[in-house]
């Protein structure tokens, strides 16, 4: 049987808010409020589990410079895909990640949004 941080996405996955999340994120990154805005739920709640989804390696944030000079996050879907297999001696779980951002491309991309 699968445990530890494979199998700890299984539990993630049973929440509501988290499926929005993923799902919101998927596309392209978004902020708190937008999330909050998508799930129709107290920013507060979304903050604990982008937390859990950021601790589960799920989500990635990105620092955001608005057009009044305040800082903000978006988050983004690290997760493609959950692949859960029923075995005799009880289940596995394989993650299919999206494919990590070279650290140039990233510096590049945090650059330009600060623009």
């Amino acid at each position: 049987m699968s445990d530890g941080p494979e199998a700890d996405v299984v539990d993630l996955l049973g929440d509501e808010y988290v499926r929005t999340i993923l799902t919101e994120t998927r596309a392209r990154p978004q902020s708190v409020d937008a999330l909050s805005d998508a799930c129709d739920a107290d920013p507060s709640t979304i903050y604990r589990r982008v937390e859990r989804l950021e601790e589960a390696g799920l989500l990635t944030p990105n620092q955001r410079l608005d057009p009044g000079g305040h800082h903000y996050k978006e988050y983004g879907a690290t997760l493609e895909a959950v692949h859960v297999y029923i075995e005799t001696e009880g289940y596995d779980v394989e993650l299919d990640r999206t494919a990590d951002e070279e650290p140039a491309d990233r510096f590049t991309r945090l650059y330009e949004g600060f623009k």
